[in-house]
């Protein structure tokens, strides 16, 4: 499998963390959004990444699909996403927070980096932080442990994880000093597996 795409990316990031938990062996080509646009569009019209590319030939788009035939090769043992049940559910609502948070934030990042000042939206990118922030405090508060969602590592962890890195490392100014600390934590944690320290962006 070829994973297309930087880490810098938290949508990218999440399946490489995911493809190394499960011990999927994997190529990655570090194609960017900006840079490689004709080249990431004749994988996938959209021009977004992530994208996977399978043996035969079969390119699969967008971070969510490419998870769930992770999870679907790994078997419902080893799947990140357990595959049924109030499990599932509380997962995947924690998921979606992060995922929240990635997309704020990545628009904020967007909205900063590429408009010029005097066209920015001051009052769009106040109100995408404060939504991504929200997420974050959420996640802060899910009140499992030693994981967000009990006593597993899950894709809630792994989407949190970097959600919280890509504004750490892109906007930090966006948290305030202390800002979830139990999430902060949580991250520590994570990063005693390799799988997160080896795709830090």
């Amino acid at each position: 499998m070829i994973l297309i795409g930087r880490n810098t990316s938290p949508f990218v990031r999440r399946v490489a963390i995911s493809l190394r938990l499960l011990g999927l062996p994997y190529e990655q080509r570090l194609l960017s959004t900006v840079a490689d646009r004709a080249a990431v569009q004749a994988i996938n019209p959209l021009g977004r990444i992530p994208a996977l590319l399978l043996e035969d030939g079969e390119a699969l788009i967008d971070s969510g699909p490419i998870l769930d035939y992770l999870d679907e090769l790994a078997g419902p043992e080893k799947a990140l996403v357990p595959p049924a049940g109030p499990e599932r559910r509380r997962v995947l609502k924690l998921v979606a927070l992060a995922l929240g948070a990635m997309e704020k934030s990545l628009a904020c990042y967007v909205e900063r980096t590429l408009r010029p000042a005097d066209k920015q939206h001051q009052d769009l990118l106040n109100r995408f932080a404060d939504q991504a922030r929200a997420g974050l405090a959420a996640l802060d508060q899910a009140g499992a442990a030693p994981w967000l969602a009990g006593e597993r590592l899950t894709q809630a962890d792994i989407s949190a994880v970097a959600a919280l890195d890509f504004i750490d490392a892109f906007w930090p100014e966006m948290l305030p000093q202390g800002f979830a600390p139990r999430l902060r934590a949580l991250r520590q944690q994570a990063y005693a597996l390799p799988a997160f320290a080896e795709t830090r962006p």
